[in-house]
């Protein structure tokens, strides 16, 4: 009887691992979702235990769009667990071997208030970028910060994600090897597209930049163009 309820806990404990294993990698998903994508092409089905988001838009120069919504019951405030006994994966040692990963600071589950924080002023900044960039009024310099953050995120993210599938595939939970699968797809298509984004961010700058100009000569002053 004893035995039984002890492995039915150890049981419970590996499972509660793995659903935080996956939580992370579907939150550093939603994360790092670029959010303008080509219009041609259809969205990636999104991971189990991620909710599918609508592909935004890309707005015209005037007008900024919206951030995609964040996901109900935000991940980030999923309580952390210690690895149980029997869960492969122990990433306590992961993490002293490459520390500066983002996915630790951006998508690792964490209940460690100051760490919460500063990933939602984080996201706060990536927002406000993306903003100013759709809306022309970004400078070059910001331009490159926000393109930067985001081949940082998907060349770390490859690196996690390529390390966990290397070393621990095989023993992985089915689920748990289908996410980061299909992730790595996902950030290498990613990373493709970003000098195409950065590209369309700078030269929409320069329109604007074009259209200001020419209200300013046309007698408009300093005020901005209609």
């Amino acid at each position: 009887m004893g035995v039984n309820v002890s492995r039915k806990s150890l049981l419970r404990r590996v499972a509660a691992v793995a659903l935080f294993l996956v939580l992370g990698v579907s939150f550093w998903l939603w994360l790092a979702a670029p959010r303008e994508t080509p219009g041609a092409t259809a969205p990636a089905p999104a991971p189990a235990g991620q909710a599918s988001l609508p592909p935004p838009a890309l707005a015209p120069a005037s007008k900024p769009s919206e951030p995609a919504p964040p996901p109900a019951q935000s991940l980030m405030a999923e309580p952390a667990e210690a690895p149980a006994a029997g869960y492969p994966v122990n990433m306590e040692t992961l993490r002293s071997r490459i520390p500066d990963n983002l996915y630790w600071t951006t998508a690792a589950p964490t209940k460690d208030p100051r760490e919460l924080q500063a990933r939602a002023e984080q996201e706060r900044r990536q927002n406000t970028l993306f903003g100013k960039i759709q809306a022309g009024d970004a400078t070059e310099e910001e331009i490159h910060q926000y393109y930067d953050f985001r081949r940082k995120l998907s060349e770390d993210y490859l690196v996690f994600a390529g390390m966990l599938l290397s070393e621990y595939g095989s023993q992985l939970p089915e689920r748990d090897e289908g996410v980061l699968e299909l992730s790595v797809q996902m950030h290498r298509g990613r990373l493709k597209e970003l000098p195409r984004q950065r590209e369309e961010a700078l030269a929409r700058r320069e329109l604007q930049e074009r259209r200001r100009e020419e209200w300013r000569r046309q007698g408009g002053g300093k005020a901005e163009p209609p």
